[in-house]
């Protein structure tokens, strides 16, 4: 394994949510938006010309260091620990991870999961960035936030890495607010093109987290129906036909998705901002543009205003035509600015 991969340890964790915190403990402003990124999510590599590759998160970076988002928090995502990655994923499946990583080329790990050396420190901080920014809300330190990190995670079982996804990072930063600050009850809202399977099977029967998603179907990776409903009618599909825009994906949040997350009164709501459903993107077959995206952010956070205190963090998924993707996330982060 090589040797920044050692780095993946409790401590140095730790360390690194610590100086991240303090950072913005020493900036505190609870009007701002937190951006959470690091330069490790530029190196993982699952192959030549492959759809999820760096060129997506350079396209978010580049906007969002536009003069309209000055006003951002920034801060580094550090390592995830393994107490943290274990609430939502099992010891075999982290221990396949960190012995699989090659020192040099590509590991295939999946039909659509490969690794190269650089991938185990880009997920872990991938997980460790929600974590910090759940911290940052959760304590004050900023109202709202938006990590701009890869690889994505809400395909990623408890036990199995798929559709490009390590860790579920919505999954890891759901518990985390849980174990960490006392959380009674966490939704995640997804809005990305594909159904995030695998928080769907970590919160099968957990009564105190609310998923709920919109996605197109039938689709990859083939669940999200709306008979799947949970152990406790906590999951809430809202699938949406190929070539739907707009006007469907609104009616699915409006008659859906927001009135079963307002009645749910979570204390922190976590989104898994998917950007592929956009009208051009290469993966999908929605027809969304980046006003929707704006559109879901707002009416989230209208909810999360009279429910948690406008507590939403917002953790990037999909989104592979780094153009659209591009404008689609200053879409969302405007939205989330204007809280």
């Amino acid at each position: 394994m090589p040797g920044r991969n050692a780095a993946f340890t409790r401590r140095a964790a730790i360390a690194g949510a610590s100086a991240s915190l303090a950072c913005l403990r020493a900036r505190a402003a609870t009007t701002s938006t937190l951006l959470v990124t690091h330069p490790a999510a530029l190196a993982h590599d699952m192959g030549p010309a492959h759809v999820e590759g760096s060129e997506r998160l350079r396209a978010v970076l580049r906007a969002l260091d536009d003069a309209r988002f000055a006003g951002l928090l920034r801060a580094e995502a550090p390592l995830a620990s393994q107490e943290a990655l274990l609430r939502a994923h099992s010891s075999e499946h982290l221990s396949r991870l960190a012995t699989a990583a090659p020192a040099n080329g590509y590991v295939r790990i999946g039909p659509d999961v490969a690794m190269n050396g650089a991938t185990q420190e880009a997920a872990s901080r991938a997980a460790g960035g929600a974590i910090a920014a759940v911290d940052a809300v959760m304590g004050g330190h900023a109202k709202n936030a938006f990590v701009a990190m890869r690889p994505p995670g809400h395909h990623a079982t408890r036990h199995t890495p798929m559709g490009f996804c390590f860790f579920n990072n919505a999954a890891i930063a759901a518990l985390h607010a849980r174990a960490a600050h006392g959380a009674s009850r966490v939704a995640i809202v997804d809005f990305d093109v594909h159904h995030g399977n695998g928080v769907q099977e970590i919160f099968w029967s957990d009564p105190s987290a609310l998923y709920a998603s919109t996605h197109q179907m039938p689709f990859y990776p083939g669940t999200g129906a709306i008979s799947e409903t949970g152990s406790y009618d906590n999951i809430v599909n809202a699938p949406l036909a190929k070539g739907d825009g707009g006007a469907q994906f609104r009616e699915a949040l409006v008659s859906r998705i927001l009135p079963r997350l307002n009645d749910f009164s979570p204390d922190i709501v976590i989104l898994c901002a998917g950007f592929d459903a956009h009208l051009h993107d290469p993966l999908g077959g929605l027809r969304l543009i980046a006003d929707d995206f704006r559109d879901v952010t707002l009416r989230v956070l209208e909810i999360a205003a009279r429910r948690c205190k406008g507590r939403v963090v917002s953790l990037l998924e999909g989104g592979y035509r780094p153009e659209d993707l591009a404008r689609s996330v200053a879409a969302h982060v405007g939205a989330l600015m204007e809280a």
